[in-house]
């Protein structure tokens, strides 16, 4: 990728599922430096024994503190955001801690960003955003304006800010894939499922990490990447993991949907369909007048977005393309 060359790059929660697996694309790029970012040093440093990079740096610090961040990102060319609480039910039970890592959180990391004139920042979001009817959803949404609006913050600066959302990463800690399988391992007779009607998106993480590359690639500032994913029934899960395995149902968590949202209706008319993927671009204000739909409709590798229908909705349960067993067999 020759946009990467010579760059130093930051992801923020760098020490998680996402951030091992961009560590190990990026490695592999001609840039000159990547900065992982986060909590855990126990995590860094089981992570610098993994890559043993020389292009490798570690700095402790939680998106939580300002100062830090700004210590961090100087000098950088690119962020990548992926720290997050993200656990659904430990939102809702724990909501103020979760509101300052990603809304107080997200606002550090665009001061940081505009301080230090870095060229572009991507904030990963998720399916949950879309329609939230839990806290962390709701959280994500908030987040999710403060980048794509952070772009009529930067003023001088050439700051800019996008965000990419998508739905369920296959095997990323805390999923349900994990669960299952540890279930499993644990010779259970039945594996619990909260509604046999449940759906959700799918993708794997490798494709996830270049689709984020791919979009600070054709990023201009204030727009919304939405891959084109797969969608899977929960019940489906089940059968592919062991096609014996019995399940019993043990109804929603809080703050759980049936199904899964990436592009809401009222978001429609603002969308745009590419081959591989859908665009949210942003709303502009009556006073805006830097960036027009052409800025979004034509693409850097010069491929025509269409606008969607007034009624579109891009969900888990009217998805066009769902996995079968025997397909999810070959994922999992």
């Amino acid at each position: 990728m020759k946009f990467l060359k010579n760059k130093i790059i930051m992801i923020t929660g760098g020490t998680g599922s996402f951030g091992q697996m961009c560590t190990k694309f990026l490695l592999k790029e001609n840039i000159k430096k990547l900065i992982i970012y986060s909590r855990d040093e126990l995590k860094q440093f089981e992570m610098s024994n993994k890559f043993n990079s020389p292009k490798l740096r570690f700095f402790l610090g939680d998106v939580r503190d300002r100062h830090r961040l700004e210590l961090a990102t100087k000098e950088v060319d690119i962020i990548i955001h992926a720290a997050a609480l993200k656990q659904v039910p430990a939102a809702e039970y724990n909501p103020i801690e979760s509101i300052k890592t990603n809304i107080y959180g997200a606002e550090n990391i665009i001061s940081a960003s505009i301080e230090n004139n870095v060229k572009k920042v991507i904030a990963l979001s998720t399916d949950k955003a879309a329609n939230p009817v839990n806290l962390y959803g709701a959280t994500k949404l908030c987040s999710d304006k403060l980048f794509i609006n952070a772009n009529y913050l930067s003023g001088g600066t050439d700051t800019k800010f996008s965000v990419v959302r998508y739905g369920n990463v296959v095997g990323s800690r805390g999923s349900v894939l994990p669960y299952f399988k540890s279930l499993i391992k644990k010779n259970v007779k039945s594996l619990p499922v909260t509604d046999e009607r449940m759906t959700r998106f799918w993708i794997q993480l490798d494709h996830g990490v270049k689709f984020v590359l791919g979009s600070i690639n054709l990023m201009v500032g204030g727009e919304l990447f939405i891959p084109k994913s797969p969608s899977i029934r929960i019940v489906d899960l089940v059968k592919a993991l062991d096609k014996n395995m019995k399940y019993h149902i043990i109804g929603i968590r809080p703050g759980e949907k049936l199904h899964e949202i990436l592009c809401p209706e009222d978001s429609a008319r603002d969308t745009l369909e590419f081959k591989n993927y859908y665009l949210i671009k942003p709303s502009p204000y009556h006073h805006d007048s830097k960036k027009s739909d052409s800025n979004y409709v034509i693409n850097k590798n010069k491929e025509k977005g269409k606008f969607v229908k007034s009624n579109f909705v891009y969900s888990s349960s009217t998805n066009s393309d769902f996995l079968s067993v025997n397909e999810l067999k070959k994922h999992i």
